[in-house]
């Protein structure tokens, strides 16, 4: 259970990441500060839409496009960022092609990154603990 909820706390960071570095980065890309509980949920529920997405869109993409295996995350973040951003929360606005291809892109590769090393992060101040006591 104490994985789990580690796990889910590390995923919903990676997204909140990847969305915060598309907004610095990309003026098309813009999170709506003044709505923060807005921004909130739209990380709960990009969070939840990629895990649930991936496979899904990955199966799809084997049975009737084999060719775009390699490109299931950036598939699944841009429909997440399509359903968060069409949802009437508020909290998040992409305009713009750019915003919404590279605004994918950056996410997907910023999500992934932080996927992979804030476990490594946490892991390490972990094991320094357990060998200090």
């Amino acid at each position: 259970m104490i994985s789990f909820l580690f796990r889910t706390l590390t995923y919903l960071a990676s997204a909140a990441i990847g969305l915060i570095v598309a907004d610095l980065v990309l003026e098309d890309f813009q999170i709506q500060w003044d709505k923060w509980w807005g921004f909130v949920v739209c990380i709960v529920i990009f969070a939840i839409l990629q895990s649930v997405l991936s496979p899904w869109v990955a199966k799809l993409a084997d049975r009737y496009a084999p060719v775009l295996m390699g490109g299931i995350g950036i598939f699944s973040t841009l429909i997440a960022l399509v359903v968060v951003v069409l949802l009437p929360i508020g909290g998040l606005r992409i305009t713009g092609a750019a915003g919404w291809i590279i605004g994918a892109v950056i996410v997907w590769i910023v999500t992934a990154l932080c996927s992979v090393l804030l476990p490594l992060i946490f892991l390490k101040r972990k094991v320094k603990e357990r060998r200090s006591s």
